[in-house]
């Protein structure tokens, strides 16, 4: 059986239930779900959409980053929107992020999100 690590990084939002922020099983990192918590505070770090979206992938950012990598290893990203006409939008901002070739994605409407966020992102990363 592969071992699994345990991915933990204070530049991230702590994990605040029953998980980690990521798993590292040989060279896979299971990404948790990200909202937009600043990790300092641990307080949504804005009711403005763009400035939710921003601090997610930063959030992935530095958990990628713990785990070795960064978010051009993410091979599979999934996307919530608790409104979907924010797609563009993201979109938008995801493309000062990651540069082709793309992850593999998945964007999915939810009626609602932790802490009433506007998005949360998780992933899978290949190192």
């Amino acid at each position: 059986m592969a071992e699994k690590i345990i991915i933990a990084t204070d530049k991230a939002p702590q994990a605040i239930g029953t998980y980690s922020q990521a798993v590292k099983v040989n060279g896979t990192v299971y990404l948790s779900g990200q909202i937009p918590l600043n990790p300092e505070t641990m307080q949504l770090v804005s009711d403005e959409f763009e400035a939710q979206v921003v601090q997610v992938f930063d959030n992935l950012t530095a958990v990628c980053e713990a785990a070795g990598g960064s978010l051009k290893d993410i091979v599979k990203l999934n996307i919530f929107l608790t409104d979907l006409s924010h797609f563009a939008t993201v979109n938008e901002i995801m493309g000062r992020y990651f540069t082709q070739p793309y992850p593999a994605r998945a964007a999915i409407g939810v009626k609602q999100l932790p802490k009433d966020s506007q998005v949360e992102m998780d992933g899978v990363m290949e190192l």
